[in-house]
């Protein structure tokens, strides 16, 4: 896929996030309002969030796909995790915030919830639903962290609403039944929506944060990049390899040995030949290669 169509896809995607988190949190907000029901107000806060956070990947997607300059020689990828950090804290956020208004609802005089709360919630499932496995799926397929991160949040929200219904229909049965302790489901249901809020934030954090500190594949990913390096006849060895994740893409740092009896001018081709077959694989957008005499009295990594 074209990096220029990749971004379109990831951006459109953005967008849809948007514009569908906007649409839903008024949706559950009057539902909840209207509803009388603390858990469907719960849920309408964390869409609310993730317009926050689908705003947040949308711009990191756009600062991601800026080229390579003289300050950020290794392009700017990492802003791709690093929006998806900030969806993870505002995440956080949330989930206290929700768990803060669930626990004080103990302490009050609740009405059990009314039906336009069931029906608002279960839209919002469907909707929800549909957002996640759109961009979960998408940001696969591109490799971006940032609209995985984000579909995660639309995941959360499936849970959150899953626990907000079954929260109003608990409220509503003992509402009926005149099961006075029943009704309290409804905050109940708030709180179980914050946990799952704030265990959605761990992960999608927990993941951004190790992309960002350097991260490097390991052995067995970098297979197809040992096998380019090694068809040219020239290299004797590999004497290291990193290749560093920058979001969607990877930047490789090599150290290879030659035959010592080169010139510098030979050894100079071999790295281009080199350089060629790696940044002809997809996901590679630039090596830096040094180039070694094989010698056994040579240090693997000088």
């Amino acid at each position: 896929m074209e990096k220029e169509e990749r971004f379109k896809k990831a951006e459109f995607a953005a967008m849809v996030g948007i514009v569908g988190n906007i649409f839903l949190a008024i949706l559950k907000g009057i539902g909840g309002m209207i509803g009388n029901s603390r858990a469907l107000l719960a849920d309408a806060a964390h869409s609310a969030s993730d317009v926050a956070g689908s705003l947040a990947v949308w711009i990191g997607l756009r600062a991601a796909k800026r080229p390579p300059d003289e300050d950020h020689p290794y392009g700017h990828g990492k802003a791709e995790s690093i929006s998806a950090i900030i969806v993870a804290v505002l995440l956080i956020l949330v989930g206290f915030e929700i768990g803060i208004s669930s626990v004080r609802a103990f302490f009050q005089a609740i009405e059990p919830p009314k039906a336009i709360a069931v029906y608002a919630v279960l839209f919002s499932i469907i909707v929800k639903e549909a957002m996640f496995q759109y961009k979960y799926r998408l940001g696969k397929r591109i490799k971006s962290n940032a609209l995985i991160a984000n579909a995660y949040e639309h995941r959360s929200d499936v849970y959150s609403s899953i626990a907000a219904l079954i929260g109003i229909g608990a409220a509503m049965l003992g509402g009926k039944l005149g099961i006075d302790w029943l009704i309290y489901a409804d905050p109940v249901a708030g709180l179980l929506v914050s946990l799952l809020v704030l265990k959605i934030a761990w992960t999608v954090g927990k993941e951004s944060i190790h992309n960002t500190l350097d991260h490097v594949l390991h052995e067995e990913d970098t297979g197809i990049f040992k096998e380019a390096i090694l068809s040219v006849p020239a290299v004797r060895k590999i004497n290291s390899l990193y290749a560093r994740d920058q979001g969607h893409y990877v930047i490789i740092d090599l150290k290879i040995a030659v035959d010592p009896f080169m010139t510098v001018e030979e050894g100079h081709r071999v790295g281009k030949q080199v350089k060629k077959k790696l940044l002809a694989l997809p996901d590679v957008q630039d090596a830096f290669i040094h180039i070694n005499p094989d010698q056994p009295d040579t240090e693997e990594k000088k």
